[in-house]
């Protein structure tokens, strides 16, 4: 397919613009410049955490269920097993979490959200919340349902094809 002509008053940047050419249409552009902005937001939104948006993380993989251990917290968050054992140290001495032998696993211990850490996160959540709204304004509530459920099926998708970010959030 050949380039389209500029149209009249069109230079050749924004001819390539209108075209869908340019780099406004490139998706790593787009997700470069949305995870930048997001991360920045993301991180003043959880910095009086333990362990900032790292810490935020597994708060909310331990406040969502089952008590699990912390190489499966690890492997779910894809995080380095020595950088999940002090994230939960750092966790743990702020109250936020509390380690149990696992009664299924004597050798493993389970890690469990405790009423100071389950008050931290709604914290954390509003002001995330927040600052996602500032983010996603230029769309409305549908549309920013619509982004997140499919952003979580390419989540989905770079899990199962085990693609994991180099860089942590």
């Amino acid at each position: 397919m050949s380039p389209t002509p500029p149209g009249p008053g069109q230079t050749g940047a924004s001819a390539e613009a209108a075209a869908g050419t340019g780099l406004e249409s490139d998706l790593g552009w787009a997700i470069r410049l949305v995870s930048g902005a997001f991360r920045k937001v993301a991180t003043s939104s959880v910095t009086d955490l333990p362990g900032g948006p790292r810490g935020y993380l597994v708060l909310v993989a331990v406040a969502a269920g089952q008590p699990r251990s912390q190489l499966a917290l690890a492997q779910q968050l894809a995080l380095d097993r020595t950088v999940m054992t002090y994230l939960i140290d750092d966790l743990e001495s702020n109250g936020l979490v509390t380690r149990r032998p696992d009664p299924a696993d004597r050798r493993a211990r389970q890690v469990l959200i405790t009423a100071a850490g389950t008050t931290a996160l709604a914290q954390a959540r509003r002001r995330l919340g927040e600052a996602e709204a500032r983010l996603l304004t230029d769309l409305d509530p549908a549309e920013a349902r619509q982004l997140r459920a499919l952003l979580e099926r390419v989540a989905q998708t770079a899990r199962r094809e085990a693609i994991t970010p180099d860089d942590d959030c």
